[in-house]
């Protein structure tokens, strides 16, 4: 299906809607509170910690996801969509989550992993049971294999994890998993399976959640011919506009499941919403995802991955809001999440380094000062920029990457399959400190940790930084309060200078510098509103440094 020729989209008139400025706060439950000591965060865990949320200015958490799951990839290899891992709690552990956030107008959205389910799932259980051409076995992506005995892979797709994209089952058969062997992949051109998922989304709505993060959101549809690949596997689309995407990844077919989507939601009440993460790029071809009758945000990785030069900052900031703008939609800022390096580590490498698949002993250290430095600018910059804005859990107190992890400690399925060549996200994903003299950091009522945290997580601990001025903590909480004062996410922006060391704009009656530069620059005229660091004592801004300014 060619999507551009048979779609039509409403008029692209700017979306109103409380997403649109929101910043939203991502909860991965196995790493932000324990509350039984086993070492493993919980739904309860982040239901004691909701007044955090609610003191540190968020409007909405999101919360990594919490179904049954054999935890092959961290619970991104769901069982039973419509249920809760034990390991986290109950339904009605959720429903109390739910509640309590409400209740401190908090807003609720929940992951959705639509690409795949686990192996353990009841439906790729009935498609071993019940073999080749069985109505079962068409919700996946089976296939024969090739050669003269059907030995080898139908294709020569890889997994997004390392090694082949296909696993063979005992009749002969091939399956597809663009992930873990345990995460098979859907065969979306299936009416069953579409059927399946609208009532998954009524299950969570009719719980009272207000929207779904949908994981791979570009892999739904894949090319019907499934045809090789040689290029190196990536999540990410590509930027090439003028070579083929690849054959699993953004195809056009993807976009009639969201207006499907879409329509459902939008018969509910409260302005529920729908979040993709789409590694797509460019900017245009991401747009094409939040268009007026399809999504309402999606991830914009491209800003994420931006290096920190004025230039690039003021390239993709500039693409984006003219890539969503023409589409009527908010632009979504991130720096961090759970499958990339924490950015108060990332930004500490030299300027153009790229460590995507984690960083560990043995690999180039981070600088941690200059990391930090970096972070705080590059947040006081993206909570300045009109849209809405995610922050991942802990960054608010500043935390880097675990860089010096042992690799015997490491579960990301990533450093298996790749053959120890990639480290993984088990870096960004340990648990967050609370108090820095308690069991596990304040995590958890023991020292138990499902992954092993750094000595260095009690300068961080929170209760190290509540009410202490300049701290981390307090830098976020400021911003957030100021942000909303000022009306920024709602805001347009009027680039003020976009030179090779400084980036200025003005937004919501504020003026916004960062300096990139190695050198001093002297700050906008008028009052200092709020600073990613100080100031030297003439008040001129340091290198990596971001002032608001109120002009005089």
């Amino acid at each position: 299906m060619n999507d551009n020729a048979t779609h039509q989209a409403p008029p692209a008139d700017p979306a109103t809607g409380w997403w649109t400025e929101a910043v939203i706060y991502q909860i991965y439950p196995r790493s932000f509170a324990d509350s039984d000591g086993d070492g493993i965060g919980d739904l309860p865990g982040i239901t004691a910690r909701l007044d955090h949320l609610a003191e540190l200015g968020v409007d909405a958490i999101w919360l990594s996801p919490f179904y049954p799951s054999p935890q092959a990839d961290a619970g991104y290899d769901v069982a039973d969509y419509r249920d809760v891992e034990p390991l986290f709690g109950t339904l009605a552990d959720a429903d109390h989550l739910i509640a309590q956030a409400r209740a401190r107008g908090l807003r609720v959205i929940v992951d959705l992993v639509p690409n795949h389910t686990s192996s353990a799932h009841r439906w790729f259980d009935a498609a071993l049971a019940t073999g080749p051409g069985s109505a079962e076995r068409q919700r996946y992506v089976f296939r024969d294999g090739r050669g003269p005995d059907g030995t080898e892979p139908p294709n020569d797709w890889q997994s997004v994890f390392g090694g082949p994209a296909w696993t063979r089952v005992a009749d002969g058969q091939w399956y597809l998993h663009l992930f873990d062997p345990g995460q098979p992949d859907l065969n979306w051109d299936n009416p069953e399976v579409r059927t399946e998922f609208l009532d998954v989304l009524r299950f969570w709505l009719d719980r009272a959640v207000d929207g779904f993060r949908v994981d791979v959101a570009h892999g739904l549809i894949k090319q019907a011919d499934l045809a090789d690949w040689q290029e190196p596997q990536e999540i990410l689309s590509g930027p090439e506009t003028d070579k083929p995407r690849p054959p699993m990844w953004d195809q056009d077919g993807v976009h009639e499941i969201y207006r499907d989507w879409r329509r459902l939601l939008d018969g509910y009440p409260g302005e529920r919403i729908l979040v993709a993460e789409a590694w797509v790029e460019p900017a245009e071809r991401l747009a094409r995802y939040v268009r007026p009758d399809e999504m309402h945000q999606a991830f914009n990785f491209e800003y994420l991955l931006a290096s920190w030069t004025a230039p690039a900052q003021y390239a993709v900031i500039t693409r984006s809001l003219a890539a969503t703008d023409a589409v009527g939609a908010p632009t979504t800022w991130v720096l961090s999440n759970h499958d990339v390096v924490r950015h108060a580590s990332r930004l500490g490498l030299p300027v153009g380094t790229a460590r995507p698949n984690g960083i560990g002993i043995g690999d180039e250290q981070p600088d941690a000062a200059t990391g930090l430095r970096r972070a705080r600018a590059a947040t006081l910059l993206m909570l300045a920029l009109p849209g809405s804005a995610y922050l991942f859990q802990g960054e608010e107190l500043g935390l880097p990457e675990h860089t010096t992890m042992p690799d015997e400690a490491r579960q990301d399925p990533t450093w298996e399959r790749s053959g120890h060549t990639q480290r993984g996200r088990d870096g960004c994903r340990v648990p967050i400190p609370w108090e820095a003299d308690a069991p596990s950091y304040g995590f958890g009522p023991t020292d138990a940790s499902w992954l092993p945290q750094p000595p260095v997580w009690a300068e961080y601990a929170l209760d190290r930084q509540r009410g202490v001025t300049g701290s981390t903590y307090e830098m976020y909480r400021a911003a957030l309060r100021l942000r909303r004062t000022h009306g920024l996410g709602r805001g347009t922006l009027e680039w003020l200078s976009s030179g090779d060391e400084v980036l200025a704009f003005r937004n919501g009656g504020l003026v916004v510098l960062t300096n990139f530069g190695a050198a001093a620059v002297p700050p906008p005229g008028g009052e200092l509103v709020h600073s990613s660091g100080p100031l030297n004592a003439d008040g001129s801004v340091p290198t990596d440094v971001t002032v608001w300014v109120r002009p005089a």
